[in-house]
């Protein structure tokens, strides 16, 4: 197997993801980071896309098979973080196809089958679920689910409905090959808050004479700690982050960056089957490790190695863990 590109850090694979991966070795992968097309959602106008399958059935199947190969490409110890969002089946409207009022959307989306059916498996306006039975498809494959991640995204795109609420979140699933896994939750914990009383007006007070009265207001603020900070929990609060040159919103840097400090070994290798614009690429490489990505579409590769991969571990543009 060629790459399509390679060098000390970086080794880019143009193909079908599943092609590639059934060619990869086992156990070369330490930690796979990920977000594959959404079921739905539009259409990237390449040949064997994933996304476009014809009901929800089989989209799972096709993640199913996909991350069966990931399995087994893992170390033992390896990880895997999947970020999924949701869709609709509204009953009108083109499977795959753009909303030209929001190109940047993701998740939420208007998806029919091709031949106009999908009664057989949604009613008009039901939300699909699609990340939960993927979730447990890859469950019954082997996995095993440790977390379900929610990203609130701080800047959702804007939806024009009124008889539901907005979506504001996705998935991050994080699965284990088995039961023992590398994990480090050191890089990503956060600082530590207290909530001490601060007087509005009168005596400065010590902190152990301080009560909550009608004279002061609690405030959070940071406070040493004993260890390097608190578990992050498992909702993270992240803005969406477009790529201009992409023209679809891509995963934030500062979430493959949280995913990839706690769970790739440092030096390790990470592993993204749908690559992209290269964001997980360019979090690994930022932190020292290596990374195998692989796309179906040459012109995303060509994107990644002109804009993520110029400078590979260098580029700070996208933030630092948030």
């Amino acid at each position: 197997m060629k790459p399509y590109y390679e060098d000390d850090l970086v080794t880019l694979h143009h193909g079908d993801a599943l092609n590639v991966l059934s060619e990869m070795p086992d156990q070369s992968i330490d930690c796979c980071v990920t977000s594959p097309p959404y079921f739905g959602l539009r259409d990237y106008g390449v040949e064997g896309q994933y996304g476009l399958e014809a009901s929800p059935a089989e989209y799972v199947e096709t993640m199913r098979a996909l991350f069966a190969e990931v399995r087994r490409v893992l170390r033992d110890d390896g990880t895997l973080w999947l970020n999924l969002g949701d869709s609709y089946y509204s009953g009108r409207g083109n499977h795959g196809g753009t909303d030209p009022k929001q190109p940047a959307r993701r998740g939420f989306t208007k998806v029919r089958s091709l031949d106009k059916g999908g009664a057989e498996w949604a009613k008009p306006k039901s939300l699909l679920g699609i990340p939960w039975r993927v979730a447990f498809a890859l469950q019954d494959c082997g996995w095993v689910l440790r977390n379900d991640v929610i990203w609130v995204k701080s800047n959702p795109m804007p939806e024009s409905v009124a008889d539901r609420l907005q979506g504001r979140h996705e998935h991050v699933f994080m699965f284990a090959k088995g039961r023992h896994y590398w994990f480090d939750l050191d890089p990503i914990r956060e600082p530590s808050i207290s909530r001490e009383p601060r007087p509005i007006g009168g005596r400065n007070l010590t902190p152990r004479h301080q009560v909550a009265t009608d004279n002061t207001e609690w405030k959070d603020h940071p406070v040493a700690n004993h260890d390097a900070g608190k578990n992050p929990g498992d909702v993270w609060t992240l803005p969406t982050q477009p790529f201009a040159e992409a023209h679809f919103a891509v995963m934030p840097q500062a979430l493959a960056e949280r995913a990839i400090l706690a769970g790739c070994k440092p030096g390790g290798t990470v592993l993204d089957p749908f690559s992209g614009s290269g964001t997980t690429g360019l979090a690994a490489t930022k932190h020292g490790r290596k990374y195998v990505g692989i796309d179906l579409s040459a012109d995303y590769l060509d994107l990644s190695l002109r804009t993520r991969f110029a400078q590979p571990g260098l580029d700070l543009s996208g933030g630092g863990v948030a």
